[in-house]
């Protein structure tokens, strides 16, 4: 008889909260790179060759690809990290204990762990805030040439905005990377389980079993 597979409903949803926030971040990521190295034209001074090259989509389209798929990550993001409050706060004072001289010492890998989060949601907070700016102050392209909120100078010049939103998004990637690579096996796991679950699962003692009885989530901080 074949092994019924059971997923809490908690769990569940953790993982389709992490998988928009991947999603999101996919999108993001790739039209950022995209934009990275096919910059506007006032990016390169107005002397850009390779403006007008098309990958894919129109330029267009990847500015609409970008700016949604951050959107779909913030907002996911912003509803892991409410989820997973106690968790942040248990770590945070787990990680600032450890610091002390008498307090109980985090492993090395505990350790290293609690540094590529804390340079993921840095460098997201700075992207996301960078990216706001960008999102009401958009490019004379974007607006068909037509903005006169093209430069705000907001704090910071736009081409200072440029680069802060640039390469901390560059640091966010590469540390979502590092973090993915850590929790593959967890990923793969929950995820193979997610949608084995799903599926019509065999009876046990007389009754029909649901995909939505019990499967804590060993990583309530991933």
């Amino acid at each position: 008889m074949s092994k019924q597979i059971r997923m809490s409903m908690q769990t569940r949803k953790n993982w389709l909260i992490d998988a928009a926030v991947a999603l999101g971040g996919v999108l993001a990521a790739l039209s950022g790179i995209y934009f990275l190295f096919l910059p506007s034209g006032g990016y390169q001074g107005g002397r850009n060759p390779t403006y007008g090259i098309t990958i894919l989509f129109s330029r267009h389209t990847w500015s609409d690809v970008h700016i949604w798929g951050g959107v779909l990550m913030v907002a996911a993001i912003a509803v892991h990290f409410a989820i997973h409050w106690q968790w942040v706060k248990r770590m945070s004072g787990r990680t600032v204990s450890a610091m002390l001289p008498k307090g109980n010492k985090l492993s090395k890998g505990a350790l290293f762990n609690v540094a590529i989060d804390a340079l993921i949601g840095i460098s997201f907070l700075i992207c996301a805030l960078s990216g706001i700016y960008f999102l009401f102050a958009p490019s004379g392209g974007f607006q068909g040439g037509h903005n006169p909120g093209w430069d705000p100078n907001f704090l910071f010049s736009r081409t200072t905005w440029d680069l802060i939103h640039t390469w901390s998004g560059v640091v966010l990637v590469i540390a979502a990377v590092v973090h993915f690579a850590i929790h593959w096996r967890w990923v793969k796991n929950v995820t193979v389980r997610f949608f084995l679950s799903l599926r019509p699962q065999p009876k046990a003692n007389g009754l029909p079993a649901t995909g939505g009885a019990t499967l804590a989530s060993n990583e309530q901080g991933s």
